[in-house]
C-alpha cells in the first residue's frame, strides 16, 4: 500500500518530533513530577487514545474541515489550552495534598480520570491535529488508491512512536519525582513546579498559529 521507504521517512520524521519537547512532552512531565511515574503512564496512554482519535477523524476526511476552518480550529485549540491551565491550576492548589501523602501511593485519583484528563488534553493537542492535517497527507501514495486507509496507517505509526516515545518521557520524570519524594517539602515544590508547567504550556497553546 504504502513503500517501504516512504513508511520509514515518516517514522523518522516522526521521531525527530518526539525528540523535540512539546506540548505533549511537557504536559506528560508536569503530570509524572506531580503523580509520578503511574500517573504519568496513564495520562500518556490517554493522551495517546486522544492522538488516535485524531487520527482516525483525519482519515475519515474531518481533517479537511479543520484544515479549512480557522473557527474550528481555534476552539479546538482554545479548550486544549484552558483545560491544560486548569490541571495546572488543580495541581498547584493541592500540592500540599501532595506532600502530605508522599509516604502514601502517589495515585491518588483514581485511572479512569487520569485516562481521562490525558485523553482530552490528547485529543485537542494544537501540534497533533497540525501534524495529522498537514504532514500525514505528504506520505500517501494516491497512486495506490485507498486513501483513508493509508491515512489511518500513517496515524497509528504515529500514535504507537508518541507512545514509546512519551512513555519514556514519564518514566524519567516519574523516577525523578521519586528522588524528591525523600522530603515532603520537596515533593510538595515539585508539585507546584508540574502545575507551574501545565499552566505555562496551556497559555503558550493558546498563541500556536493554524499555519
Amino acid at each position: 500500500m504504502i513503500p517501504a521507504p516512504t513508511l520509514l521517512a515518516f517514522s523518522l520524521a516522526v521521531v525527530g518530533l518526539m525528540l523535540i519537547p512539546g506540548p505533549t512532552v511537557l504536559f506528560v512531565i508536569g503530570r509524572s513530577l506531580a503523580l509520578g511515574r503511574i500517573g504519568g503512564l496513564l495520562s500518556v496512554l490517554g493522551n495517546a487514545s486522544g492522538a488516535l482519535l485524531n487520527a482516525t477523524l483525519v482519515a475519515l476526511g474531518v481533517g479537511v474541515l479543520i484544515q479549512q476552518s480557522l473557527v474550528v480550529f481555534t476552539v479546538i485549540k482554545a479548550a486544549g489550552a484552558v483545560y491544560l491551565i486548569y490541571l495546572g491550576i488543580q495541581t498547584i492548589r493541592h500540592r500540599k495534598d501532595a506532600a502530605a501523602a508522599v509516604t502514601k501511593p502517589v495515585a491518588q485519583r483514581s485511572k479512569l480520570r487520569l485516562l481521562g484528563e490525558g485523553f482530552l488534553v490528547g485529543v485537542s493537542n494544537p501540534k497533533t491535529i497540525v501534524f495529522m492535517i498537514a504532514v500525514l497527507p505528504q506520505f500517501v501514495t494516491y497512486s495506490h488508491g485507498a486513501i483513508p486507509l493509508q491515512l489511518g496507517l500513517l496515524g497509528a505509526i504515529f500514535v504507537a512512536i508518541a507512545l514509546i516515545c512519551d512513555s519514556t518521557w514519564a518514566l524519567i520524570a516519574g523516577t525523578a519525582r521519586t528522588w524528591f519524594a525523600k522530603s515532603p517539602k520537596r515533593i510538595g515544590t515539585l508539585s507546584g513546579v508540574g502545575g507551574g508547567m501545565m499552566i505555562g504550556l496551556g497559555v503558550v497553546v493558546l498563541f500556536v498559529p493554524k499555519d
